[in-house]
Order: C-alpha cells, then structure tokens, then sequence
C-alpha cells in the first residue's frame, strides 16, 4: 500500500497558557491642553449654531447628532476618550474611517494624511451648548477634561453629509435609510420616531421592512426624490440612498448547452448524507434529476419562479455537487446533500422592494436552521463602501458569529466595468464571517483571474478580499454545470456565481471524508492555508487559488508536515502554541506557513473597529536568544502581514493586523536560526471600538506548515518526536485517487 501522509491534528496539545508582558514609554501628545482647548472651541460655536438650526420635528427628545474626529494618534481603543463624553452627557452611537492631515503631530514630527475615526455623538442640544459655554473654564487637573487633547476635529454633519450615490432627478423612489440606534431615545424605539417625523413632513408610512444589527437599523422607506434632504435632516439618520437593486451574477456571456447526448448523473447518494449544507439561490424545478441530492425548498409566500433564475439556481447547486463538470468524464459522487431555497420570485427592475424581502426570507431560514455549509451567489447591486457596512453584511456576518458554519461568497462579475467604482468587491462578500470567492481563468497551470471577477480590497479589517480564486470560467474555458432541463444535460456558462459554490463543494469534502474531526473554522482555515500561492496583487487574488482536491489539504509530502490546532482563549490571556520542528539543526532553509482564522461578533455601526475579537500573534523563533538577559520571553520577529502584497499600507499600519479574524502568511528561515519555534496568542476584545471584557471562551483555528526542502524525511520525524501528541488525521471515508 502506497503511504500517505495525513495532516497532522491534536496541535493544540502543544499549547499552554503563558504570562503576557506589555509595557511601553509614556504618551507622547500632538497637542497640549491649551492648545486643544482653543482649536475644540471655534468648532463647537460652529457645531451649536447648526444643530440650533435644525428643526424640531426632526430631534427627536431634542436630541442631535455631531461628530468628533480623533486625532490619528489616538485611534487604539486604549485611548477612546470615554471619560470625557460621559462627563458631557454625551453618548457615542457609532463610527467610520476617515482620512485626515492632522494639524500636528507629536514629537515634532510633519504632519501627514492618514486614516483616523470619526465618532458619531449623539445627545441633547443643551448638551452640546453647556459644552460650547464651559469649555474655556476647563483646566487638565479634570481627568475627563484631559481627553480633549485626543480630537482633531468636532463638526455636525448635513443633510447632504448622508445622501449617498446619484439620485435621480424626479420622481418617486424606494429609498434605504440608515439610523443610529440611540439608548436615549425613551420608550419609543428610533423605527418609531422616525415614521411620526416622516408623517410631520407629509410622508406617513408604516416601516415593516427593516432590519437592525449591531447599532444600526436599516429601514425602507418610499418618498419623493426632493424630499431626501428632509429625509435626511432627520438627526438619527446616519445614511441614505436610493435602494439598491438586487444582483443575480449572471454570466458576461449568454450561456449556452453543451452538445452531447444526455449525461449520466451518478448513481449513488451523498458521500455524507449527514453534512447539512444550504443554498440560496433561484430555485431547481420540481422532477429535476439533481433533485436526488438537492431539497428544493421554498418559503411560505413566496411569488412565482423566473426562469433565468431557475437556470442559474440549478447551475450554482451542480456546482456544490459535482463541481466543473469535465464532460469526458463521470460525474463525481456528490459530498453532500443542499437545501435549495428558492429566494427570488421577481423579474429583474420590477420590485424595488426585493432586496429586503430577499434578505428577510435567508435571514429566517438562518435564525431558524442550524448549517455546516451555505453559499450566497446573490446580493445587493452595490461595491463594498470603507464607511458603511450594508444591511446584508452585517445581517449575514451577525448570523455567522458563532463560526460553525462555513459560508461562501460570490465577490461579484463586474471587476472589468469601465467605473472603476464599481469594479470593487459587492456586498455581502465584505463578511468577515465568511469566505468572498473571486474566479479565475483555468483549473490548470498557468492562471490568472478572470477579467469580470470583482476586486479587492475590502474592509479594514477584513482587508484581504477576494479571500481566494476558483475556476469560475470564461469564454474560451467555460464553467460546465448541469442543464436547468428535465432531460438531464450540461451548460457552458461563467462567473464568480459558480466558483464560490465549487469551494463550498471542496469544503464539503474535506468534511465528509474526516467527519467532524475538524470544526468549520478549522476546514476554513485548511482552504486558506493551502491556496496555491502567486505574483498576483492582494487585490486581484487574494491569498492565491484554492487547493485542486481534497488530497492537496490533507496530504503532505516527506519533506513537509502540516498540523491543525483547535482549541479556545480567554479574554486577555496568552496562549504558547509550540511549532513543531525535528531534534537537532535544520540544514538549508525552512519555510513556515501559518493560517489562523476566528469568529467575532460585529459592530456594523463602526465599519473601521467592524470586529470585536482580535488574535494578535507574536512569533519567537528561536527560545534561547534574548536582546536583554532580563527578557522573560525570547526575541519576537515579524511574521504575520509580511507577504501581503498590494495592499493598502497605512489601513494596515493603523491596527497592525490585530483585528483581522483572518491571518496567513508563509516566511522563509535559515534552518539554524529555529530553535523551538513559537507563536504567543493574545485575545483583544471591544465593543463599539471600546474596551471590552467578554464573558465567553473564543475558539479559533491555527494552521501550521514546516517545509525543509534539505530535509527529505521531515514528516516521519516530526510523527516520531511528538508520538504521544500529535494524531494523524485518518479519513473516516477512503479519498479516492482523482478527486
């Protein structure tokens, strides 16, 4: 029998619990306290008489909204000026990134632009008046008072500040409103008050379709186009657009059969009838012969079925269950069943009101249905903004907090549009929840991504989007699904649509063949790990081209050994994860590769502080060298964040990757600098970019690879030195040879 090297799991039997050291010089200050008391005080004269201005109607409780921005130096959470809002009365309601050129800064340093925060307050109007009327009375001896020094700049926003896009010039719109929650605003909720001020302006309407998350609630409204600065006027009104349409990501060529005979679908059932895997898509008719792996469901209410919707629902459920067909081949024993839920029952333009009752019909079936697996190849017409966190993601990312399901994301087609706006990634492929699936032009060698699929970046954090490629197809090498006709057939077809269900697929089999050996997050973190590297920009690719086969993730060669880590973290503690690495010197040179993915729960009202948990990894390569004889821990070098190319450099200085639930890297050393590798893992936690101290554990996923080229029987060493740790992941299904 050939032998084959499993995957290593049980790695975190090499973890224990470890003191943390932290320290560092003392503050040093752009501005000193006189200095930030003149420049705060002509800004706030400005922000009262505007907020003065503003009609009653539309404050409401007398409440308004302004905004603070901090100075860029004081955008850690350990330096949000808490204290100083509380003492005004003042609560803040949300966030977003903001580009500045600082007026100083510390040290004597030239000021440059950046990216900082901008804090929305909200409170009574009174309050900011005894603020703006106190203020040159206050002295540094007042500790609250000595958060002045942390702003750069106070404002309050317009009416025009919020409207976002192009409206058009007349007539009567659905339009998408965004609203600060407020805990102030007494026993009626923000919902509320906005419709009793819609009908003081003439726009009495009940606001049913809507949806809330984090601080924010998404709300759908109709009105008439000149009103939306009225609208807008209303001060707990964060954002407002015209609604945007919904993308079905259909292909940029008219797809078309394959001309053959009828195929023969395989005969046998899911690998792993247990596996619960969903998709949301345009349906597959009733009698379809994928129907023998694939639940149609639809749910209660829903309108009649599209037939362009229908083809590609049945297009993006054969590619979970076979993949790229190769019509010279046998199709492949699917991995898992779907439920196929049917979201879409309207011709494209002709329901403004869709992309709520969309989302409402997935959010219930995900509130309602515990998955492993689920994939999303629909969504809002719209690329991902840098301030704003749209109704779809922050649903969709809150209903993923949990991390066991594995979720995939069609990034969108249109990466080769002539505005260059709209060439970047579209919601909801901004989860950092979940996995955002871009295409590329061949399952072969070479490659590269196709034209159509969008690109990166997304949010910071959740910067590396698209996370990775899959074969998506193109014209020339187009994407084989089975036909949407009765009499089973294929198609020829493309898109992002097909290559993020054909990743689910390989998910799937990572799961069916290894049981629930491995969680979700780790699978996740297995699918990243071993994407197959490239020259490509961060933007353009991601992290490379997802692995060929379920071999690729769990096999390994002599010369290489890969091991999974799965386990939990306090809040606030550090973890020691031991890399395993053979007795004795290492000749030549190793290369490191290290995944490591987590869930977190989401602030959508703060785009640039969007996730709450953050894993801050410190590598320490060798256990015996130390700068300082006094250092408990050895000397730290640079890992993580070194080969991420193309990307934004100053959004990643600004938190230094620490809240990026998503890291991977791989680093080359010379074998005689490694002596007991580690990695030291630190929880950070905050809310509403807050510190915050979390009561449950954090699981996480840590995916370690050694590769010593020199060293051609590195695989059996490590097995040998770590017997009575390590376990070989043995497949509870035989991994067939092609797969």
């Amino acid at each position: 029998m050939t032998k084959r090297n499993f995957l290593l799991g049980k790695g975190e039997r090499l973890v224990e619990n470890v003191a943390g050291v932290r320290g560092g010089a003392p503050k040093s200050h752009p501005y000193t306290f006189a200095e930030a008391r003149t420049r705060v005080s002509p800004m706030l004269t400005r922000v009262v008489r505007s907020i003065d201005q503003l009609p009653e109607e539309a404050c409401p409780n007398d409440r308004a909204v302004a905004t603070v921005t901090l100075n860029p130096e004081y955008i850690a959470k350990s330096y949000f000026p808490t204290k100083l809002f509380e003492s005004l009365g003042l609560e803040p309601v949300g966030s977003r990134p903001k580009r500045v050129t600082p007026e100083k800064r510390s040290k004597g340093r030239e000021p440059e632009e950046t990216i900082t925060t901008e804090l929305f307050l909200m409170g009574q109007r009174s309050a900011f008046r005894s603020w703006r009327n106190s203020l040159p009375q206050w002295n540094e001896e007042n500790a609250s008072a000595r958060d002045l020094t942390t702003i750069e700049q106070v404002a309050a926003p317009t009416a025009r500040d919020k409207i976002k896009g192009r409206l058009p010039n007349k007539g009567e719109i659905v339009f998408e409103a965004v609203l600060h929650n407020d805990a102030g605003t007494g026993r009626k909720g923000v919902v509320s008050l906005f419709e009793d001020y819609l009908e003081e302006i003439g726009l009495g309407q009940t606001l049913d379709r809507r949806f809330s998350a984090g601080g924010l609630s998404f709300v759908e409204l109709e009105a008439p186009v000149d009103l939306a600065d009225r609208i807008a006027t209303f001060t707990p009104v964060r954002a407002l657009r015209q609604m945007p349409t919904l993308r079905m990501l259909r292909p940029t060529f008219r797809s078309s059969r394959v001309p053959m005979e009828d195929i023969a679908l395989p005969k046998k059932g899911p690998m792993d009838p247990h596996i619960r895997a969903a998709i949301f898509d345009g349906g597959v008719p009733k009698g379809h012969p994928i129907n023998r792996w694939a639940k149609a469901i639809e749910p209660p209410g829903i309108g009649d079925t599209i037939g362009n919707f229908q083809k590609h629902g049945v297009g993006v459920t054969s590619a979970f269950l076979f993949g790229h067909i190769d019509p010279k081949k046998p199709l492949p024993q699917p991995y898992a069943p779907v439920d196929h839920y049917r979201v879409l029952d309207t011709a494209p333009g002709q329901n403004p009101h869709e992309l709520y009752e969309v989302l409402g019909r997935i959010d219930q079936v995900l509130i309602e249905k515990k998955y492993d697996f689920v994939n999303f190849s629909i969504g809002p017409r719209l690329p991902v903004e840098d301030d704003d966190v749209h109704a779809w993601t922050a649903v969709i990312d809150d209903r993923l907090s949990r991390g066991t399901t594995l979720a995939t994301i069609a990034v969108g087609n249109d990466g080769d549009s002539p505005d260059a706006d709209l060439q970047r990634i579209q919601v909801p492929a901004d989860c950092v929840n979940a996995l955002g699936i871009g295409a590329c032009d061949s399952h072969e060698t070479p490659w590269q991504r196709c034209a159509y699929s969008s690109i990166g970046p997304g949010r910071s954090p959740g910067v590396v989007k698209p996370d990775f490629l899959e074969f998506g197809g193109t014209l020339e090498r187009p994407f084989i699904v089975v036909s949407e006709a009765l009499a089973a057939g294929l198609e020829a077809t493309e898109g992002t649509s097909f290559s993020a269900p054909s990743v689910l697929r390989l998910g799937a089999g990572v799961r069916a063949h290894f049981g629930d050996s491995l969680s979700m997050l780790a699978i996740r973190a297995l699918l990243i790990h071993t994407t197959e590297p490239c020259e490509y920009p961060c933007e353009d690719a991601g992290r490379g081209r997802v692995a060929r086969n379920v071999r690729d993730i769990v096999l390994c060669d002599d010369d290489t050994v890969r091991v999974v880590y799965q386990g939990t973290i306090k809040p606030t503690r550090y973890i020691r994860a031991a890399i395993p690495v053979p007795s004795g010197l290492i000749p030549g040179k190793v290369t490191i590769t290290a995944t490591l993915c987590y869930p977190t729960g989401v602030d959508p009202h703060h785009p640039g502080n969007y996730t709450r948990a953050g894993l801050e990894p410190t590598f320490r390569p060798h256990s015996q060298k130390r700068k300082d004889k006094k250092q408990v821990h050895a000397d730290s070098k640079s890992f993580f964040g070194k080969t991420q190319s193309g990307l934004i450099e100053d959004e990643l200085r600004r938190d230094n990757w620490k809240w990026e639930n998503c890291l991977h890297t791989s680093v080359t050393f010379m074998g005689k600098s490694l002596h007991n590798p580690m990695l030291d893992i630190h929880y950070n936690a905050r809310q509403d970019g807050k510190d915050f101290s979390p009561k449950d554990e954090l699981p996480y996923a840590l995916v370690i690879s050694v590769h010593a080229k020199n060293l051609g029987d590195l695989y059996d060493r490590i097995v040998r030195k770590y017997a009575r740790q390590l376990e070989a992941l043995r497949p509870v299904v035989e991994i067939p040879v092609a797969i």
